[in-house]
């Protein structure tokens, strides 16, 4: 993008945003400590809702140091108004953390008088303190000319088309700073950020869609879409080679009107008989042999032969009378 090009943008974007929300400036009274604060509570959220929250903890806690030692999760429940209280009550714990860990203390009134490059420097090796913290207090504590830049107000740059994605990636807006002089600098950014943070709260609210347009009419391209809608896919026509899985598919209920038959009763079964099992034949035990010695055979007399031969043995009275012929 040409730097004429991205200084119409945010020109026309300082002109139409000072239409719809009034510049608020920072109070005089308050410590460097206290703006580093404030602009924990400030970064993504809108003024309301940040000026609420900075003063619940100047209410319920003694000090800063009993905000250090605080839980996370205490502390966001101080800070319910956030839109994010979780992520609000993270950055203040770690930027009070950084602040302690060099200095040891809670002071920070000195920096006014050291070199404003330097002390920039030093408050962006705080571990846990963002850029736009650092900025914020560079801007408004020590009086110079830097422009604010949170994860808001980058995403609304990149949907007028003000910035790109890899641009935003390193958190800076290139030229910024020479399109806006220092002294619009803190309306500037109060103007911009309650924007920014409206859009942020509520991305598909009609009336802040309709103040982006007025500033790029090409913004409609670049909008957050919901995810909840998905999109008709399309399908191609059907090849000739499918017509005959067609035809099988709506067969189909014919068949099933077919399948369904009338239920044939069943005839009781009949009971069999019991079968008689045959008595089991008893076996004759067979004799072992005898292992002993072998009686002697006994000699065959005269007589043993007779009686097997039925020689010489005396016929009986029927046999007799069977045998004689009838006269």
């Amino acid at each position: 993008m040409s730097a004429t090009n991205r200084a119409a943008i945010i020109n026309k974007l300082f002109k139409v945003a000072k239409k719809h929300y009034p510049p608020i400036l920072p109070p005089s009274n308050r410590t460097v400590l206290e703006h580093m604060m404030f602009a924990c509570c400030l970064e993504n959220t809108q003024y309301e809702a940040a000026d609420e929250s900075f003063a619940r903890l100047q209410e319920q806690f003694f000090d800063w140091n009993e905000v250090r030692v605080t839980t996370a999760v205490e502390l966001a429940e101080v800070m319910k108004q956030q839109p994010d209280p979780s992520e609000s009550a993270v950055l203040i714990k770690k930027a009070l953390h950084g602040v302690f860990e060099t200095y040891y203390n809670f002071d920070l009134e000195s920096l006014k008088k050291e070199n404003l490059r330097k002390t920039v420097q030093q408050m962006e090796r705080f571990k846990g303190v963002s850029s736009f913290v650092v900025s914020y207090v560079a801007q408004v504590a020590l009086g110079g000319h830097y422009i604010p830049l949170d994860r808001a107000t980058l995403n609304m740059m990149v949907v007028l088309g003000a910035a790109t994605e890899a641009e935003i990636a390193k958190g800076k807006i290139p030229g910024l700073e020479r399109t806006i002089p220092k002294s619009k600098g803190v309306e500037f950014t109060s103007i911009v950020h309650q924007l920014a943070a409206a859009f942020h709260k509520s991305k598909f609210n009609k009336d802040i869609r309709n103040i982006l347009l007025s500033i790029a009419p090409d913004a409609t391209e670049r909008f957050p879409k919901r995810g909840g809608r998905k999109k008709k896919v399309v399908e191609p026509a059907a090849k000739p080679a499918k017509k005959a899985a067609k035809k099988t598919t709506k067969s189909k209920p014919a068949k099933k009107a077919a399948a369904k038959k009338v239920p044939v009763k069943k005839k009781p079964a009949v009971k069999k008989a019991p079968v008689k099992k045959k008595a089991a034949v008893k076996k004759k035990p067979v004799k072992k042999k005898t292992t002993g010695k072998k009686k002697p055979a006994k000699k065959k007399t005269r007589t043993s032969i007779v009686k097997k031969s039925g020689r010489g043995q005396k016929k009986s009275a029927t046999k007799r009378l069977a045998r004689k012929k009838p006269r």
